[in-house]
């Protein structure tokens, strides 16, 4: 993967430049994030150290390779990336609010080892893991073209507890006073189950909000859909969310990937239950993205209408999470696609 200062800290800066004023890195780092601006443009930096990072450095590892929008406001972008770890297309998604609050999806691999059935991204299988940079400049392309971006979600493609360490710099950087100061609270990443980095983050932090896929409580059927559970069960996988309950004070989301006839009936409604029970979680609701290649069908609005009710009935807060980037294969599940405009 090739070198971009989106990838590093002030003092990172100053290290990898050879600058003997640390400051200057600090001065950077903040022209960077807080201004979005090109070293070139950085006026307050002496001349000769705009033509060194100019001619030596460039500005992004990353480029965009195409731009779709979908009508309900939606964007989506896919991008191009190379140096050592090979050449690798990535996509991230821009979602925005009636009422225009704007959230970055972002990718934290170049494709996705996780195999879940049920979505186009787990059928490419793992081109790589992304480097810090590569996930900052995701953002950066987003918010360059669409201004101020509000929230972050580690829910692109891949799996980010896979690629943890990468997740951590990023964040690092995202947070970092000098420059877009993203409060972790505006943050959260996303797992379809990985044991050992829920408790990673548990122990080790950052304290981010945590979204699980829990698609189905019923154990055979999740095995069927997620072959993560073959390697942590329910049980396993509840504690592990109860441990970072307790060490963080996050509340959880469980999201469920409504699938027509496989969990959408009463006995996955009542299975969900007796799980949640002791998890203080919030339930998302996702009716199933169609996806190419991809033989499964959406559930009928009165199945997700029904399992809506039936958690609310119970006293468990759920959110039903309406199609939005569908024409664009933006949507949950649909990355990956190779989908064309229009």
């Amino acid at each position: 993967m090739s070198f971009s200062l989106y990838g590093c800290l002030p003092e990172e800066i100053s290290s990898r430049i050879g600058l003997e004023k640390a400051y200057r890195g600090r001065q950077i780092f903040e022209g960077l994030h807080k201004r979005g601006l090109d070293p070139a443009s950085m006026t307050d930096l002496p001349a000769s150290l705009r033509g060194k990072i100019a001619s030596e450095i460039p500005l992004f590892a990353t480029e965009v390779a195409q731009t779709l929008q979908d009508p309900d406001g939606t964007v989506k972008l896919r991008l191009a990336a190379g140096g050592g770890g090979g050449a690798a297309s990535i996509e991230c998604v821009l979602l925005q609010t009636d009422t225009g609050r704007k959230t970055a999806c972002l990718s934290t691999q170049a494709g996705c080892a996780m195999g879940c059935v049920f979505c186009k991204t787990g059928t490419l299988g793992l081109h790589r893991n992304l480097d810090a940079a590569e996930i900052v400049e995701q953002f950066h392309h987003l918010s360059r073209a669409w201004g101020p971006v509000n929230n972050i979600v580690f829910m692109g493609m891949g799996e980010p507890l896979e690629n943890l360490e990468a997740v951590r710099k990023s964040i690092s950087v995202f947070t970092h006073p000098r420059g877009l100061a993203i409060s972790p609270r505006r943050m959260t990443v996303s797992t379809c189950g990985v044991v050992p980095g829920i408790l990673s983050l548990a122990d080790e932090g950052p304290a981010l909000g945590m979204a699980v896929s829990l698609v189905s409580a019923d154990e055979q059927k999740r095995k069927a859909l997620m072959p993560v559970a073959l390697r942590w069960g329910l049980e396993e996988l509840k504690r592990a969310l109860v441990y970072h309950r307790e060490k963080t004070g996050k509340r959880l989301t469980v999201e469920i990937v409504l699938l027509k006839g496989i969990n959408d009936g009463r006995e996955d409604i009542r299975k969900l239950r007796h799980y949640l029970a002791g998890l203080d979680a919030i339930v998302n609701l996702i009716p199933w993205n169609p996806a190419p290649g991809l033989d499964f069908r959406e559930p009928a609005e009165a199945a997700v209408q029904l399992y809506y009710e039936e958690l609310q009935r119970v006293g468990i807060p759920a959110v039903r999470r309406y199609r939005r980037g569908r024409k664009i294969g933006g949507a949950c599940g649909q990355l990956g696609g190779g989908w064309q405009s229009g």
